[in-house]
């Protein structure tokens, strides 16, 4: 029985992933309430080991102003033809997430994180999920690391979670991330396989809600949590199927990057491309990208960076040819994103209209950082709710739950504090509600 309850234990969490939630919240949670001019969907992009300020604010910009003038960065060239959708925001802080290598989940739960500890709360990334428009898949989370790592460890959560002690998954897979999005209308080996697992997890939920009932009491609460992923799981399938002809103008084409890549970052290129199509199909509402997957790891062969995970966080990034790379790649992701959208129309505007895509690190602004500065990029406005084309300096004396506290606002949820006592913020937050200066 124990053997078997670790099995079980394994094959949910994997599931999770597809939920983007330990317990696979059904679709009846993702309440419809975003307010008129909110956000539609938002997009959640770190990138580990910190951003370092100088590597996104123009050369001699000490204070808040324009940015129509300045010419931005090399690390952020890409976004040049952008920058009236750009708000580059200075001066938040994370002093209370105690971030070192990385502040895990309190990067996206504005709360203390350490390497191993359970989430304290639920991240700001599920939070909306809840209350923006209803999809199929209220959140989807995708990380992306070394080759090694991806294989070995399809599934990992450190960056998003539902709640206490309640870590998100996020896919590491593209093969695998593809067959349950799209492997119920594909062909060939594909969709036998897809087939396959599904009549396992059919058979697995059976066997499982009868063998549960023989297990202690104290023990079967845990166990129903267990086969309630595989009912999820198995009804997420059911709900996609019903949908197939729409999931059909969405999928990407398979090719040689999932099945023969040769480098890491085909994986990274090809999992962008699913993070996309799940949006334009309406699969999800809201994605979060981790790249390094939230850890000191990570890994951009492909870019011609030979230097890996750790060492990476000991190299100063500005002027550094490496983090220039890596920061110009995760710059065209951006832009892709930003394109795709913009080619789907939406109500009067775009996709992109309607989309606002939150750009930071898991980290603040470097390996072993004590926090005291958390540079955040914001593209999109949001139908006008958003300032943009600006650079905003802050004082240092608010902290990264003070935008998550405006997102949560813009998104029809009133919300002084994201996350934050009236202890913590005595200490930590010298004011209350949204920051006014990123708002119209």
């Amino acid at each position: 029985m124990m053997h078997r309850r670790n099995l079980l234990r394994q094959m949910a969490a994997s599931a999770g992933a597809a939920f983007a939630a330990p317990w696979f919240p059904g679709i009846s949670q993702a309440a419809s309430g975003a307010s008129g001019g909110g956000p539609k969907r938002v997009i959640f992009f770190l990138q580990n080991q910190g951003f370092d300020p100088r590597t996104c604010i123009p050369a001699g910009m000490k204070n808040s102003g324009s940015l129509a003038k300045a010419k931005l960065p090399e690390p952020i060239a890409a976004l040049e033809p952008f920058k009236e959708r750009l708000h580059i925001i200075n001066g938040l802080h994370g002093l209370h997430t105690s971030p070192s290598h990385s502040a895990f989940f309190g990067a996206l739960g504005g709360y203390r994180g350490d390497d191993g500890a359970p989430p304290l709360g639920p991240t700001i990334d599920y939070e909306l999920s809840k209350v923006l428009p209803q999809t199929l898949m209220p959140h989807l989370c995708i990380g992306m690391d070394s080759m090694e790592n991806m294989k070995a460890k399809p599934t990992v959560a450190n960056l998003s979670a539902s709640g206490a002690g309640q870590p998100i998954f996020m896919q590491s897979n593209p093969n695998h991330l593809y067959q349950m999005l799209y492997g119920g209308i594909s062909d060939g080996d594909i969709r036998k396989q897809h087939e396959a697992r599904s009549s396992m997890f059919d058979r697995i939920e059976q066997l499982a809600a009868a063998d549960g009932k023989s297990l202690p009491m104290a023990d079967q609460h845990r166990y129903e949590q267990y086969v309630k992923g595989f009912h999820d799981i198995n009804d997420l399938r059911g709900r996609l199927g019903g949908v197939s002809e729409h999931l059909r103008k969405f999928a990407p084409k398979v090719d040689d990057r999932y099945t023969k890549p040769q480098f890491e970052t085909d994986w990274h290129d090809v999992l962008l491309d699913l993070g996309i199509s799940a949006l334009k199909s309406g699969i999800t509402s809201v994605l979060t990208i981790g790249s390094g997957r939230g850890e000191i790891f990570g890994s951009w062969k492909g870019l011609g960076v030979q230097e890996q995970g750790h060492n990476l966080g000991h190299m100063e990034q500005p002027d550094n040819p490496i983090w220039i790379k890596i920061r110009q790649y995760n710059s065209r992701m951006l832009v892709k994103l930003m394109e795709q959208l913009e080619s789907v129309p939406e109500g009067s505007g775009t996709m992109m209209d309607n989309t606002l895509i939150v750009y930071t690190s898991n980290n603040a602004d470097k390996q072993h950082t004590t926090g005291a500065t958390w540079p955040v990029m914001l593209l999109g406005n949001c139908g006008g709710i958003f300032k943009t084309g600006r650079f905003t300096q802050l004082d240092g004396k608010r902290p990264i739950n003070a935008l998550y506290s405006t997102l949560l606002n813009v998104s029809g949820v009133p919300c002084d504090r994201f996350n934050l006592s009236d202890k913590m913020a005595a200490k930590f937050d010298a004011g209350t509600g949204p920051l006014k200066e990123i708002l119209v």
